[in-house]
């Protein structure tokens, strides 16, 4: 997932979508010290390229983790003086704790199985100090899920255009995402296709694995992106 050549199309990606990085860093910093008034560090689970980190870094004393190490490089380029790790969120081990845990831009999707979304959490919500906070932005829930969902985008980046066209359909408990790029370079041309596959885990697989990992869980519907959001307190 994300290898060298998409990892290298991301940003330009979601700056042709809009992505407002900025507005949702300022509501995850909100629902942070709603709950936690002096919550002082964060630790962004799944950060990819580190676009809400650029903005969370002005209300938290950041880190990241990012499973793709191309990602990472591409945050640690920008962020130079912000740590960004690279680990498996299902067996992360920092040996340390955070006021906030992020994982947002539903990063959970790519743990396909339950048993799989149960260690992740898990695992992020260890990172979680007592009276702390865990801010999980879901994929769609099944029940949500429309097949044959269309979309284009074009957006542009340093020396490059790129258009991408995609498709969804479900199979079973997944989320197929049929991903297809016409990449202008300098250079020429390029042309390619890949399918990101993502979960449609149910709004309780969520919510037990937090409860589960110790978590006094809430769900606020609207959340960042209209996917809603899973917040979870630790007792402190």
């Amino acid at each position: 997932m994300y290898d060298r050549r998409t990892a290298a199309l991301y940003d330009a990606i979601y700056r042709g979508v809009g992505k407002d990085y900025a507005a949702e860093a300022a509501t995850v910093a909100q629902v942070v010290h709603e709950r936690a008034p002096a919550a002082a560090t964060l630790l962004d689970v799944a950060c990819g390229t580190g676009g809400h980190l650029e903005h969370l870094r002005r209300a938290f004393a950041c880190e990241g983790v990012e499973g793709s190490e191309h990602m990472a490089g591409i945050a640690r380029t920008k962020l130079p003086d912000l740590p960004v790790h690279v680990a498996d969120m299902r067996s992360l081990d920092l040996g340390r704790t955070f006021d906030a845990v992020t994982c947002l831009f539903s990063s959970v999707g790519y743990l396909l199985e339950i048993d799989d979304l149960r260690r992740g959490i898990g695992r992020m919500a260890a990172h979680v100090a007592p009276g702390g906070v865990l801010v999980i932005e879901p994929w769609l829930d099944p029940e949500a899920w429309r097949d044959g969902h269309v979309a284009a985008v074009a957006g542009h980046g340093d020396d490059l255009a790129v258009a991408r066209v995609s498709r969804s359909h479900r199979v079973g408990r997944r989320s197929v995402l049929e991903m297809h790029y016409t990449v202008a370079t300098r250079a020429g041309v390029d042309r390619f296709s890949e399918q990101e596959v993502l979960a449609l885990h149910p709004a309780q697989a969520h919510r037990s694995a937090m409860v589960d990992a110790g978590l006094a869980t809430s769900f606020e519907p609207e959340g960042l992106t209209g996917r809603g959001l899973w917040i979870g307190v630790r007792p402190g």
